[in-house]
């Protein structure tokens, strides 16, 4: 039996990967600090291959003393996104890379590791030429910059995998708004109008439960993978926030869009990315961009709002 510790486990991918490892047999180790207070593990209590430590992923003693059986490591504890970074700083470096320095010294080199990282590391192309994962890194955030830092310490330290996620959508335990897709549509059902800035400006995307199948692929094929850094998207949703934004109006008929022609947006990440190298190691995701917007509309009618903001 595969013994997996889950750091992060109940946050927005964790709390849906646990309980799919479960699922497949596993038996899942799962820490994390319930910042958000958020119950969104509840489920898994049945299962008696799951066991929920809650702690800090940077406490080295505790992290010590939880790896020692552990076959697999999927680091996912992390403050995620430029505006969470940027308002606390130190916390962010800290735990999105001092973190994975400890971890990478305490674990053995038999212990594998999949670390989620993120393809906005690719920064600011011009949208139109695929990025590969030789394309050169040039993350325009704090966020990014810790990111692929510690990709960079996992890989140069050998045995692990590094999955380059593009920007997730769809519905969680542990819903977070702070993601375009989520965030689209969120406003299109409470505002029913969307105020959109460079409106050519893409990017790739991927159904949370194509980034937890992804992981367990990772963990059952992990020795033909043979390491190294794996973009993983939706192939057909590399697309424009214009683009984005009509598909959520075929749900959402009296939505108004406004494309704004004056003004910018602080987040300049423009690309597209080639998912081809995890394509040829068995996995393509297949959940597409209309049946995550379909789920969350009807999401966002049975979540309290006040569930769905980070304070």
């Amino acid at each position: 039996m595969t013994k997996v510790l889950l750091t992060g486990g109940a946050g927005y991918i964790g709390s849906v990967l646990t309980g799919r490892l479960l699922e497949r047999g596993m038996d899942v180790l799962v820490v994390d600090s319930l910042v958000y207070r958020q119950p969104s593990l509840l489920a898994c209590l049945d299962s008696p291959r799951f066991t929920f430590v809650r702690g800090d992923a940077r406490d080295e003693r505790l992290m010590r003393d939880l790896l020692r059986d552990r076959d697999v490591i999927l680091p996912l504890a992390a403050i995620v996104g430029t505006p969470a970074c940027a308002r606390d700083p130190e916390l962010a470096t800290a735990t999105n890379l001092r973190a994975i320095e400890m971890l990478d010294r305490l674990r053995s080199r038999s212990q594998a590791v999949i670390f989620p990282t993120t393809n906005s590391g690719y920064g600011t192309t011009s949208g139109e030429a695929f990025c590969t994962e030789e394309t050169p890194l040039a993350p325009i955030s704090l966020y990014g910059r810790d990111k692929v830092a510690a990709e960079r310490l996992l890989l140069d330290s050998g045995n692990a995998v590094t999955l380059r996620f593009a920007t997730v959508f769809g519905p969680s335990p542990r819903m977070r708004l702070d993601l375009l897709v989520n965030d689209f549509t969120f406003r299109a059902v409470r505002d029913r109008y969307l105020v959109i800035f460079e409106k050519h400006f893409k990017r790739n995307f991927l159904h949370i439960r194509d980034a937890a199948a992804c992981f367990i692929h990772c963990i059952e094929h992990f020795d033909a993978m043979g390491g190294g850094p794996y973009n993983v998207g939706l192939n057909e949703a590399n697309i424009s926030k214009e683009e984005l934004a009509l598909a959520i109006k075929r749900h959402v008929p009296d939505l108004y869009i406004h494309f704004a022609e004056i003004g910018s947006d602080p987040d300049r990440r423009n690309y597209i990315v080639s998912n081809e190298k995890i394509n040829r190691a068995g996995f393509t995701a297949v959940h597409g961009l209309d049946e995550g917007i379909r789920q969350l509309i009807q999401a966002y009618g049975m979540i309290p709002r006040s569930d769905l903001y980070n304070d």
